[in-house]
C-alpha cells in the first residue's frame, strides 16, 4: 500500500443481504478519520498480504467511522473470501486514506445505476445529492430482493422516491428498460454506473448509442477485463528524467519490472481499475490494459497503468 495508512478496528461486522457483508471500521481510540467525498474508495490490507479497493458507503461527513461492503464472490482472487471468513469485530487492521476517481460533478441532473454491490458508492452519492437538494435518480438493479442490501436504508430515506428497484427474478415489467432509461441523451444530466463489468459494458454500450457524451458518462469497475488475445512480449522502456533504460520481460509488469531496478511508482489495485499508478508517456504506442482510462483519454498515448498496460511496439519512453 503506498501513501498514507491508517489503523482501524473493525467495530461492527454483520450481514447486510445475503454474500453481503457490512464493516463499520472506527477510529483507534482519540484519533477520527479523514473527511472524504462520495464515490471514494479506500485500501484495504487483508490477511496473506492481499490488498483491497472498497468503495465508501456511509455519510462523508462522518470522521468517527467507515462503512464498506464486500460481496462474497467465488470468482474473486481471495480478496472476498479473506473479508467473510478471516475478519472479525474487534480486528485492528490497516487501511489506506480515502481516495476519489469517481466523484459527482456538478450537473442539471444525475442518473445513478448501480448493479448488485455497486450500489455501495452510489448510495453514498445518493444521499449526497439528495443533501444538496439536487434533481437525481437511483436504478438499483440485483439478483433478487434477498441480495439487495441497504433496502431499509434506502426505504427510509427522503430521496426513497427517487429509487427504483429491479430484480433479475422479479416481474418482467420491474426490469431495468436501458434505452427508456437512457432516453433522450440530454446536455445537463451526468450517468454514474458502478457494479459487475457486463452491467457498466451495457450500461455504456447503450448511452453511447443514444448518443451520450463521453464526458457525461462515469463508471467504476471493481476489477479489470481480462486481457484475452492478449500475448506479453518483452520491450524497451526508457525512462527519460533519469537517463536509465531497461527491458520488460514477458510476463512481467512494468511496474514490477521498474521496482526491480529501484524504480518506485505508486500502485495500489494492481489491476488498471483505480488509477493510481497513472505515469505520462512521452514516446511511443502504449497498449492500453486498464479500466480507468477513457477512450478518449487511451487515444491520446499520452498516460498509461503500469501496473497492467504495455507497449503495442518495440519501445516507450516515460516521464520518469
Amino acid at each position: 500500500m503506498s501513501g498514507t495508512t491508517l489503523q482501524v478496528r473493525i467495530a461492527r461486522k454483520t450481514m447486510e443481504a445475503a454474500d453481503i457483508a457490512l464493516l463499520e471500521l472506527a477510529p483507534l481510540a482519540g484519533d477520527s478519520l479523514p473527511r472524504f467525498e462520495a464515490g471514494a474508495h479506500i485500501d484495504v490490507e487483508l490477511p496473506r498480504g492481499l490488498l483491497r479497493q472498497y468503495s465508501l458507503c456511509n455519510d462523508p461527513a462522518e470522521t468517527h467511522r467507515y462503512l464498506i461492503g464486500v460481496l462474497r464472490d467465488p470468482r474473486s482472487r481471495g480478496g472476498s473470501a479473506a473479508v467473510h471468513d478471516e475478519l472479525a469485530e474487534g480486528q485492528v487492521i490497516r487501511i489506506g486514506a480515502p481516495r476519489n476517481h469517481f466523484a459527482l460533478v456538478p450537473a442539471r441532473r444525475t442518473l445513478l445505476l448501480a448493479g448488485g454491490i455497486g450500489i455501495t458508492p452510489l448510495l453514498c452519492m445518493a444521499e449526497r445529492l439528495a443533501g444538496a437538494g439536487a434533481d437525481f435518480a437511483l436504478h438499483y438493479c440485483t439478483r433478487s430482493a434477498a441480495r439487495t442490501a441497504f433496502v431499509r436504508r434506502i426505504r427510509s430515506a427522503p430521496f426513497a422516491g427517487q429509487v427504483h428497484f429491479h430484480h433479475d427474478d422479479g416481474p418482467a415489467a420491474q426490469r431495468l428498460n436501458l434505452p427508456a432509461v437512457l432516453a433522450p441523451a440530454d446536455t445537463g444530466t451526468h450517468v454514474y454506473v458502478c457494479g459487475p463489468g457486463g452491467f457498466i459494458d451495457a450500461v455504456c454500450r447503450s448511452a453511447r448509442e443514444q448518443g451520450w457524451p463521453e464526458a457525461q458518462i462515469h463508471f467504476e469497475r471493481f476489477s479489470a477485463p481480462a486481457a484475452e488475445g492478449k500475448l506479453d512480449r518483452p520491450f524497451e522502456l526508457h525512462l527519460a528524467r533519469s537517463r536509465r533504460t531497461l527491458t520488460v520481460p514477458a510476463g512481467q509488469t512494468v511496474a514490477q519490472a521498474l521496482r526491480a531496478h529501484g524504480v518506485q511508482v505508486q500502485v495500489s489495485c494492481e489491476q488498471g481499475v483505480c488509477g493510481t499508478c497513472l505515469t505520462p508517456v512521452l514516446e511511443g504506442e502504449p497498449e492500453h490494459r486498464d479500466s480507468y482510462l477513457s477512450d478518449e483519454e487511451k487515444r491520446c498515448n499520452d498516460q498509461f497503468t503500469p501496473c497492467c498496460s504495455r507497449a503495442r511496439g518495440e519501445r516507450l519512453v516515460l516521464d520518469l
